[in-house]
């Protein structure tokens, strides 16, 4: 959520800084801005705008030149969306303007104490006061300014400041919100998020919380709040440009969708071991005496990812026969848990920076626990953070509704239960088994997506209803969860998901022609008590659509999904249900890559 963008080179800055914001589109917002400046005509000259992108690119003159700036896209916090409080913020000398994402918890108490200096605000954001605080500032560097200001707040932040007096440089810090520096050819960028970066240059450098950095078009430093020189090496980015394009596709959501076996093949490439039928996943930094060692697993993530956790906590317990459970990051963090040095915890995060998951890592990390990470972002903060972990390579998702993304992260549970299961008590013979189902899953979830018409004529006929219920038992619960997630956030119709075992314990009540059921019927152990939730509703007269491995007699319509191994098939019993969400929402008529409400990456709390 929110986004930045800053170029010091000696290019036109206003165009490069608009088509960066609109790279990080994506992650939702409701205004935007731009300011630029340049040494050769010091002042700066800003343009800010309510709306989109667009919005603002039409508000930006011609005669609008500069070769240093930032821009930013907001999502509202303090504040409704509007042209005062959109970003940047530019200080009462028109000196100071400020970009940044993240909440600061100290804003009002500040600016009380501004106020009564006879500072007038302009805006109701938390971000002004430090353009006015960092005007007031009596340090002579722009650094020293800036570093004097964060030390004085209390919060969450991203932070690019540009400085009249100081046209030759740009100064960013970080504090829980990302900032990445993308390293040019006499040239230097920054930005919150790496798609901005890409089409520009591949080697970037990825600030940690507490650090600041200064950019010059020639040359870049960074350092800590108290002033402590730091060591930054480029790192090359993995994903091109091109990743970005939406590919044919009319939404990123419907190509993402579609490139899902192209990326569960990279999750498993080079990771098999045939040999000892297991798989190689060195960066877990875990040997196999550490692993044995492990009495529980402890799973945190936050929406998509927590319920892909849940599917990895139920795999780990089946392949591992370790106790393992999921929990929201976001409640973890605030329950004062016990924290047990025999339970591995393992976070994830699409985005590696989600603020919840963040927060909870660091509070395990301070508390001696060992800590893994399930990211797709190679860098991102809970990559640095976390004791080893697990790259997903799902590649960049550009739509705020994650889709791959999740798939990839629920092969890569998979992988870490296979991983624990042979160094435990998994027989050769159900390793190899186990790899066989895995390497059947591209080609599975080719074959789910050649029924895409007919889930499409299905999802039509589903439009009108106001609400639906999702169920699903053990294996097929969180599916029905992260289903019911997924209808919610991009058609926004209500959707709710229970346990098939919990029917009769008060939703069965709701049960009507009027309330669809999407049922997860996998053909395992517990098919015919699956089969007994269908007969349940049906003698009721709701309407019933199945997912499941053969058709289901007592349901109206039934996708069939291929069969894999049973503790693999939740990885492709979802994605059927990923197209039903996705032409559900085109037949509604929503803004399918931008949901309303919603961003990308929740790097706030």
């Amino acid at each position: 959520m929110c986004g930045i963008v800053g170029y010091i080179g000696k290019r036109d800055v206003a165009p490069l800084l608009l088509e960066g914001l609109q790279r990080l589109e994506y992650r939702g917002y409701d205004s935007a801005g731009i300011v630029v400046t340049s040494p050769k005509t010091p002042g700066l000259k800003m343009v800010k705008a309510k709306g989109r992108v667009r919005d603002l690119e039409v508000k930006v003159p011609a005669r609008f030149k500069g070769t240093t700036g930032i821009a930013h896209t907001r999502w509202a916090t303090h504040g409704a969306p509007s042209d005062a409080n959109a970003h940047p913020h530019m200080s009462a000398d028109q000196k100071v303007a400020v970009v940044h994402n993240g909440i600061i918890d100290n804003a009002a108490d500040l600016r009380r104490k501004l106020e009564a200096d006879g500072v007038e605000f302009l805006s109701e954001t938390d971000t002004e006061v430090l353009t006015h605080l960092i005007a007031r500032s009596q340090a002579e560097k722009l650094e020293d300014k800036v570093r004097q200001v964060v030390r004085l707040i209390e919060g969450t932040y991203g932070i690019a400041v540009l400085h009249a007096d100081f046209p030759d440089r740009i100064v960013v810090a970080r504090n829980g919100s990302p900032v990445v520096l993308g390293i040019g050819e006499k040239e230097m960028f920054v930005a919150s998020d790496i798609a901005a970066l890409v089409t520009h240059t591949r080697q970037i450098v990825t600030l940690d919380d507490g650090e600041m950095a200064t950019l010059k078009a020639d040359d870049f430093r960074t350092y800590t709040t108290e002033g402590t020189r730091t060591t930054a090496e480029p790192t090359t980015v993995e994903w091109e440009a091109e990743s970005y394009d939406m590919g044919g596709h009319d939404t990123y959501m419907h190509k993402e969708i579609h490139e899902q076996a192209d990326a569960v093949d990279r999750v498993l490439r080079g990771r098999i071991d045939e040999r000892f039928s297991t798989v190689h996943l060195g960066g877990l930094n875990l040997d196999a005496r550490e692993a044995r060692r492990i009495r529980r697993v402890k799973i945190l993530g936050c929406g998509t990812s927590y319920h892909a956790g849940m599917i990895g906590a139920q795999m780990i317990e089946e392949l591992a026969r370790i106790p393992a459970d999921a929990e929201p990051a976001s409640e973890f963090r605030y329950r004062n848990a016990v924290v047990d040095p025999d339970t591995l915890y393992v976070a994830v995060s699409q985005s590696g920076e989600t603020y919840d998951v963040l927060a909870a890592v660091q509070e395990l990390k301070r508390k001696g626990a060992r800590v893994l990470g399930v990211v797709n972002v190679v860098g991102s903060a809970i990559a640095r953070e976390a004791d080893g972990g697990i790259y997903v390579h799902a590649g960049p998702e550009v739509c705020v509704v994650s889709t791959k993304c999740f798939t990839n992260t629920t092969v890569a549970f998979a992988l870490l239960a296979l991983h624990l299961g042979r160094t435990r008590d998994l027989s050769v013979r159900d390793g190899k088994r186990i790899i066989e189902g895995l390497r059947r899953l591209p080609a599975q979830i080719t074959e789910i997506l050649a029924q895409e018409e007919e889930i499409r004529k299905l999802a039509e006929s589903y439009a009108d209803a106001r609400s639906m219920l999702f169920i699903g038992r053990v294996r097929g619960y969180p599916v029905a969860r992260e289903a019911s997630l997924k209808l919610k956030e991009v058609s926004y119709i209500h959707a709710e998901a229970y346990p098939a075992s919990e029917l009769k314990h008060g939703p069965l009540a709701l049960i009507e022609p009027a309330l669809p059921t999407v049922a997860i019927v996998p053909d395992d152990d517990l098919l015919e008590k699956n089969r007994a939730a269908l007969e349940e509703i049906k003698a009721r007269e709701g309407r019933i659509l199945a997912v499941a491995h053969r058709h289901q007699e007592k349901a109206d319509e039934t996708v069939i999904v291929p069969k894999n191994e049973d503790e693999l098939d939740p990885i492709l019993m979802g994605i059927p249900l990923q197209l039903l969400a996705y032409h559900t929402a085109k037949a509604l008529g929503r803004d399918i890559d931008k949901p309303r409400n919603l961003a990308k990456s929740v790097t706030v709390e």
